[in-house]
């Protein structure tokens, strides 16, 4: 039961998280490169490539992303603002600009099966 409630009330934050993101994040200006850029300074340690190395289900990878029922920009953005379980946000770190140019290279290297580089 426990377990029920606590998926319950994740997919709840989230939602609220993403429907009370702007409407104009999604048109920031910030170059793909910078996403990645802010993806390796803040990311990668934990989510090499995509993967997760403290929780191995919850990876960036698409089908995970749509089994925990975040597999769109905005998900991913609210997630990178506030985080979420385990992860802590990192709103404050990356700005506004710099939350949605990760979750714009985040998803789209999750729609483009994580190519190694």
């Amino acid at each position: 039961m426990q377990s029920w409630f606590r998926r319950a009330a994740v997919a709840l934050l989230i939602i609220g998280l993403v429907v009370s993101l702007p409407v104009q994040a999604a048109s920031a200006a910030l170059p793909a490169a910078d996403g990645a850029r802010l993806f390796e300074n803040h990311c990668a340690g934990c989510h090499l490539n995509g993967g997760n190395i403290i929780r191995r289900r919850k990876t960036l990878r698409l089908a995970a992303l749509e089994r925990q029922g975040v597999a769109s920009e905005q998900a991913i953005a609210a997630i990178a603002a506030a985080g979420v379980g385990q992860m802590g946000g990192y709103g404050d770190v990356l700005g506004d600009d710099g939350v949605v140019a990760v979750a714009r290279w985040v998803w789209e290297q999750a729609q483009a099966g994580w190519p190694r580089s």
